[in-house]
Formats: structure tokens, C-alpha cells, sequence
């Protein structure tokens, strides 16, 4: 059994995850995501339950529960991002009803994109994917699924992350061709989309807000000009300071 334990960042309490694969050997995280490590608090341990034994997790228990800090599925194991991987979207966006309340305001451009009338979200979806991942270098995708205890977040249970207004959202290192299968519906459809994504180098934030029927992206020129090349995606500029819904959609 795993220690219980008080985050030293948020204050919650819970049982921790021991992250096997961090660069600090001895780093625990909370349930909300938040990493901390015994040896860099001198004196400081998992407070533990009476029945606890402080350590790592036996390994007589399920593989699938052997790394906390990652998950199984499709033959393979995925890392489960941490309040660090989204530390520079948290508490840098805005409120009201700008592009910026989902985006932070640090890219050169902006946009809005929602299924146009008469094309499926299915064939919506992968043009999108397909005209980011164009002008993206190859490498790893963060992917997003806002816990709203209605829809899927592909892995239940899994520690999650805290952001806008003290939303939950499952946070999972994969890919583009994960973004577009491992979902089943989500608050804006029956598409298989993240509500947020972006790669690992972050020269693009994809959102898309809990009220809202639409999507906002923050990106480059060039990355933006992909977007609105496609009428499948159905991308319209957006500046950071103008109100973001599209025409003919409005907040739920």
C-alpha cells in the first residue's frame, strides 16, 4: 500500500504516485499532478497511514500499476504529464470572453476553427491534425481531457492537472494519431479530439473551453495559414483583444 501523504504545493491530501522514470529518483506526486521530493526537504516523508509502508510499490502488484506516473495502452506505456508540463499555460490566461481566456497571450497569432456546416466532425478533426502535424517537426504531442465526470478522459483514475478556473484535466504525452482514436465524444461532440493539446516544443496551444462550441488556437503565422487553408477546419482570425465566438455559434 503507498503512504498517504499533504502535498507541500496544494495542500491536498492523498496517496501519492512514485514516479519511477523522474529525473529526481526520489520525486512523489500528488493528485493533482504536483511532484515533490523527499530528499530535497531534509527531515520531510510521506505522512503515512497507519497500515502504510513507506517505499516504493511491490512488485507483486499489476504491472499496469508498477509506474505511477504512467499508463498502458496499445501494447505501450505513456507518461502522465505533471502541473510542470502546463506550469506555462496555468495562471497566464485571461477571463472574459477573448481568445486569451483559453491561449496564453504569448504567440504570434490566433484563431478560432469549428466543423463547417455539412462536413462531418470526423473529417473535421483530422484536418485539423493533419494540417498541424504538416508544419510541426516530429516529435511528441501533450494531450489534454478536461474531467467534467461526463466524458471520456481515455484514462480514469490517473493523476490529473489543475488549470483555468480550477479545472481537472488528464494530461498524457502520445501523439497526433492518439489524439484522433483513443477519445470517444467529448464536450463539443462525437469527435475523438483532446479539449487541449500541443506539442512538446510548444510552438502551438490548441484549446477548447468548457462553455464553448468552438476551438481557439494560439500559433504562428505560418502554422495559422495552414489552418486557414483548409476549408475542412474552417479557421477564422481571431485578435486577443476581440471577443472569440464565431458567427453564428454562442457560449452554451
Amino acid at each position: 500500500m503507498r503512504p498517504a501523504a499533504t502535498c507541500p504545493r496544494c495542500g491536498r491530501r492523498g496517496s501519492p504516485a512514485w514516479y519511477e522514470d523522474s529525473a529526481e529518483p526520489t520525486a512523489w506526486g500528488c493528485p493533482a499532478g504536483h511532484r515533490w521530493s523527499s530528499t530535497g526537504r531534509p527531515g520531510w516523508t510521506p505522512h503515512p497511514s497507519p497500515a502504510a509502508v513507506p517505499g516504493r510499490l511491490s512488485a507483486s502488484e499489476p504491472p499496469a500499476r508498477a509506474r505511477p506516473g504512467r499508463v498502458h495502452r496499445d501494447g505501450r506505456s505513456w507518461r502522465i504529464g505533471t502541473a510542470d508540463d502546463v506550469a506555462w499555460i496555468a495562471g497566464h490566461t485571461t477571463q472574459g470572453p477573448s481568445v486569451t481566456a483559453a491561449i496564453p497571450p504569448v504567440f504570434e497569432a490566433y484563431a478560432t476553427f469549428h466543423p463547417p456546416d455539412g462536413v462531418g466532425v470526423d473529417v473535421h478533426e483530422r484536418a485539423v491534425v493533419a494540417e498541424l502535424a504538416a508544419r510541426t517537426p516530429e516529435q511528441q504531442w501533450w494531450l489534454g481531457y478536461l474531467d467534467t465526470g461526463a466524458h471520456d478522459i481515455v484514462f480514469p483514475g490517473a493523476a490529473t492537472v489543475t488549470l483555468y478556473w480550477g479545472w481537472s484535466y488528464l494530461l498524457v504525452e502520445a501523439g497526433p494519431e492518439q489524439a484522433l482514436a483513443w477519445r470517444t465524444g467529448h464536450l463539443r461532440g462525437d469527435g475523438a479530439l483532446p479539449d487541449l493539446f500541443f506539442p512538446a516544443d510548444r510552438s502551438w496551444l490548441v484549446s477548447a473551453l468548457w462553455d464553448d462550441t468552438w476551438t481557439d488556437v494560439g500559433a504562428s503565422a505560418d502554422v495559422l495559414a495552414g489552418l486557414l487553408s483548409d476549408p475542412l477546419v474552417n479557421a477564422r482570425v481571431v485578435s486577443p483583444d476581440e471577443d472569440a465566438c464565431p458567427p453564428g455559434l454562442t457560449r452554451d
